[in-house]
């Protein structure tokens, strides 16, 4: 029987709600008449190249197009980018309406030793001829290579093990029965892990769809374990080396601070910024160089005093910032004062703590920082 049927009864649901994409090295918009998997013309897509539904084959001689014209490649489009087949919006309603329709779905798994046995019906003629629907034209995609673009993680690592799993798939009145295993252990773990995130589908509907789930393993779950690579005691990190967006080196980052803070207590926009330190040396694959500027004005422009000059200005003993602000001065960060707010609010240039520069305006500063290539990243209140 075909292989793999059975991973697309229901288990696509889910990824269709994120707006999947197919490649579109299927069905194309041909001419030809529908013989497909019903008796006379069809009324969708052929199984070839044709239109039409039916119980064979479509005839037609189509041509793939997508929305910039003929395409190519494993995603649907030249340079293997997303995009749809002629089929995807057809199939993208079937996943909506058999999750809008779950409650009425029911699903009964038997695990096997080596895989699982499922069940999945419904008592509702539509919804049943849906469930029938759905199999046929994953079907296609399977025996196609034509694959629907998971993100799941489950979903993308099953799809790797297609060669190593039997099915042996059978319509009945109000749905499939599939029996589904594998002489690999792994993959039959797949197969296992596979058959229960399909029927939290049928249980929850969207609210299921909108997880990822985990690839199963014997190894023990990693702990992820806040760290400080280079802002010690300040702006906690954790790795994630598989995560999307990467850090990249190079980055010119210009962070605009206006927030203020309660005397004697240390500005909150000065602690996100050591935990950017942090997230380019350690949180990422690799760590990754960075260009950090500070640019103080407003509300932000008296975090920079010295301590006699923040003291006297507020009564307090020191300046809770300097400490943290030193250190962000030792990783190579870059920090200037507008110094026409800082005389405003009646403090001079020479209060200012040593390492940070008076810029003759925020304005100036952030203008000629963002000529020079940083990106800018406003942090007011």
């Amino acid at each position: 029987m075909k292989r793999f049927i059975h991973l697309f009864v229901v288990g696509c649901l889910g990824a269709m709600l994120a707006g999947p994409v197919w490649s579109q090295n299927g069905p194309g918009n041909g001419n030809g008449p529908g013989m497909g998997r019903g008796q006379g013309p069809g009324q969708g897509m052929g199984r070839g190249r044709g239109m039409g539904r039916g119980m064979g084959r479509g005839m037609g001689a189509g041509r793939q197009t997508g929305d910039n014209g003929p395409t190519s490649g494993h995603d649907g489009q030249a340079g293997g980018q997303h995009g749809h087949d002629d089929r995807h919006d057809a199939d993208r309603e079937v996943f909506q309406y058999l999750l809008q329709n779950h409650k009425q779905i029911t699903r009964t798994v038997r695990d096997l030793p080596n895989g699982v046995e499922t069940l999945t019906e419904s008592n509702v003629p539509e919804i049943a001829d849906k469930i029938k629907e759905h199999v046929e034209w994953m079907e296609y995609r399977i025996e196609e290579s034509n694959p629907i673009r998971m993100r799941d993680p489950l979903f993308a690592e099953i799809f790797q093990h297609t060669d190593r799993i039997k099915m042996v798939h059978e319509d009945t009145e109000k749905g499939v029965k599939v029996t589904e295993t594998s002489d690999d252990p792994y993959v039959a773990k797949l197969i296992q892990a596979h058959a229960k995130a399909v029927s939290g589908f049928v249980e929850h509907g969207f609210a299921e769809a909108m997880k990822n789930h985990p690839v199963p393993t014997d190894a023990p779950v990693k702990k992820l374990t806040p760290a400080h690579p280079v802002i010690a005691g300040h702006g906690a990190v954790v790795q994630l080396p598989d995560a999307a967006m990467q850090p990249r080196s190079g980055t010119k980052l210009l962070v605009d601070v206006t927030r203020g803070a309660a005397p004697g207590e240390l500005n909150s926009a000065i602690e996100n910024i050591a935990k950017y330190l942090n997230i380019y040396a350690g949180g990422g694959a690799e760590p990754a160089d960075a260009e950090i500027a500070i640019v103080f004005h407003g509300a932000a422009t008296l975090a920079v005093l010295n301590p006699e000059a923040y003291a006297k200005t507020f009564g307090t003993t020191e300046n809770p910032n300097l400490k943290l602000l030193q250190q962000l001065h030792e990783a190579n960060v870059e920090m200037y004062v507008c110094g026409q707010t800082l005389i405003s609010k009646g403090a001079d240039p020479e209060d200012v703590v040593v390492f940070v520069e008076t810029a003759v305006s925020a304005l100036t500063a952030v203008v000629n920082l963002q000529a020079d290539g940083y990106a800018y990243l406003p942090m007011g209140n």
